[in-house]
């Protein structure tokens, strides 16, 4: 099992008279990476190189740097550190000293491996979605019972006879909620899936 990021992270770096700026933050999704990586980047800077790991999903990008010199050791320095739904930007600002292509492998998967080392870390959890069916009398139980197992209720769809919920939680969890109402309702409650489990961090 793979960590993502607690939070957002900057380090700094000096290296032959560059700054490397390592921007890092968790992203749940692609569209989540690609808009971190818009909003870290620094306009003016000589380069923003960034990769980021969504599950099986990755994409890099040296930004002008030499072809390979950059985004794709930034994307193994994150899969060094072995995290997930992360996206990482480092802003090159030039000092005036050419690095060589090794030089910049070395510098940009250095720094970013460096900024990972010490970052505060959050397991990523398998979860999966279950659908709920109930009718108006039962809805008092279901919403207990999503409060007491952390559920995330997704969507909330009333019917003429009753309400249908979308949830999404720890898939350790599922039988024991599904238990849980069938108990609670005497079986009047009828869930469905779950669904194929997915990898989404907590909190």
């Amino acid at each position: 099992m793979s960590d993502t990021l607690a939070g957002v992270l900057r380090q700094e770096t000096v290296i032959k008279h560059s700054r490397f700026i390592v921007h890092a933050g968790p992203a749940a999704s692609p569209d989540a990476a690609m808009a971190f990586i818009a909003a870290a980047s620094e306009v003016g800077a000589t380069h923003n190189c960034w990769a980021w790991r969504v599950g099986a999903a990755f994409r890099s990008s040296d930004d002008g740097e030499p072809g390979g010199s950059a985004g794709r050791p930034i994307l193994a320095a994150i899969d060094g550190a072995g995290f997930d739904r992360i996206a990482v930007v480092v802003t090159r600002w030039y000092g005036g000293i050419k690095l060589g292509v090794g030089g910049l492998v070395r510098a940009y998967g250095g720094c970013t491996a460096s900024a990972l080392r010490e970052a505060p870390r959050l397991p990523v959890l398998a979860l999966v979605e279950l659908e709920i069916a109930c009718g108006f009398d039962d809805l008092g139980h279901v919403h207990a019972a999503l409060a007491a197992f952390a559920a995330d209720k997704r969507e909330e769809t009333y019917t003429a006879t009753g309400v249908r919920l979308r949830l999404r939680l720890a898939v350790d969890q599922a039988d024991a909620l599904k238990n849980h109402l069938r108990d609670a309702t005497r079986d009047r409650v009828r869930c469905s899936g779950p669904a194929d489990a997915d990898l989404t961090a907590t909190g």
